[in-house]
């Protein structure tokens, strides 16, 4: 192990993050690596935006034995690293990050992937081990991340589970992206209705979304993360729309097959349900070509999710300019089983 590996494990070690310093030997270190990859790149003037659910990066139950708890194996910590750098994004979402000791761990083992990121936005509720997190190589300028959201069903209020991010990028000296992430309340059972649950979270995420229209309708906008439901549901109309009126264009990436899911169950069933939702003003900044879901062998054994990136021209540029996002769409396919 070189010097500068030996003094950062030793950092970690005594912020008292020992469990997770455990790829900090020779056998389990992530060591810097080739930069070829297979996907595609932003060229100069352009940025990546990549949103990515890393399936538990925390401490959680994992062999059955709820009086231990686990953090994610080296291996599969590995290789969600391995794909980060392959598609080396410009700014990185992350969701189901765990407490400040994983998070510590997570952006070393990127650092010692060749992955440098100055600017960062953590966000956690209480104890959670599944909270979100931005990583940015563009200064953040504002902060407005939410907290504080609250819906009732009922007579019982509940806070919306995970928070929302909302931040500004300065990409550019005169170019600015503002980025909401979200993770919606999942498909698990609760009393109280886990569809509505997450209908209401999207209707709060939605407030934010017209509050950031109507303040610049112009912003360049980009709603990312894990909504947990499929692209026709209501949950996806409560964020993209408004009175009928589409507010956020979704930018369906898909991989090199063209294939779009971004979720794999246990029992082979694939679910598209982690978006990038572009705002009128930032889609002519859009570069579909660039724009893609990821597909990697490595991505079996570290997550049920797979990333999905968008690439944007850092340049404000006529609506004339903006792709035609209905060419993504899937043919229809007839029910003749």
């Amino acid at each position: 192990m070189s010097q500068t590996a030996s003094l950062a494990c030793a950092a970690l070690l005594s912020l008292g993050l020992g469990l997770w310093a455990g790829g900090c030997g020779p056998s389990g270190a992530s060591q810097p690596r080739p930069a070829e990859s297979v996907f595609p790149r932003p060229a100069a003037g352009e940025f990546s935006v990549m949103t990515f659910n890393v399936n538990q990066y925390a401490l959680v139950d994992r062999d059955g034995q709820a009086d231990t708890l686990e953090p994610k194996p080296p291996a599969e910590a590995a290789d969600l690293v391995d794909v980060i750098r392959q598609v080396a994004p410009d700014v990185l979402a992350v969701q189901e990050m765990g407490d400040p000791a994983a998070w510590a761990e997570f952006k070393y083992r990127l650092r010692q992937a060749g992955l440098e990121y100055g600017h960062e936005e953590y966000l956690r509720r209480g104890k959670s081990e599944l909270n979100l997190a931005v990583l940015s190589r563009f200064p953040i300028v504002a902060r407005r991340s939410h907290v504080d959201d609250l819906y009732t069903i009922g007579p019982t209020r509940f806070p919306v589970m995970r928070g929302f991010i909302d931040i500004d990028l300065a990409v550019a000296p005169d170019y600015r992206l503002r980025l909401m992430v979200a993770h919606l309340k999942s498909k698990v059972f609760h009393s109280f209705g886990q569809a509505e649950m997450r209908r209401n979270e999207a209707r709060l995420l939605n407030n934010h979304v017209r509050a950031a229209l109507k303040e610049n309708p112009d912003v360049n906008l980009l709603v990312a993360g894990d909504f947990n439901d499929d692209p026709d549901s209501a949950v996806l109309r409560e964020i993209a729309t408004y009175q009928h009126q589409r507010l956020l264009h979704d930018l369906r990436p898909v991989d090199a097959v063209g294939d779009a899911w971004t979720h794999r169950e246990n029992d082979d069933h694939y679910h598209r349900i982690d978006y990038l939702l572009a705002s009128e003003g930032l889609r002519p900044e859009t570069i579909p070509a660039k724009t893609f879901a990821v597909r990697s062998p490595l991505l079996f054994r570290s997550s049920d999710h797979r990333p999905i990136v968008a690439t944007f021209v850092a340049a404000e540029r006529p609506s004339a300019a903006a792709p035609d996002l209905a060419t993504n769409l899937p043919p229809a396919i007839p029910t003749n089983d």
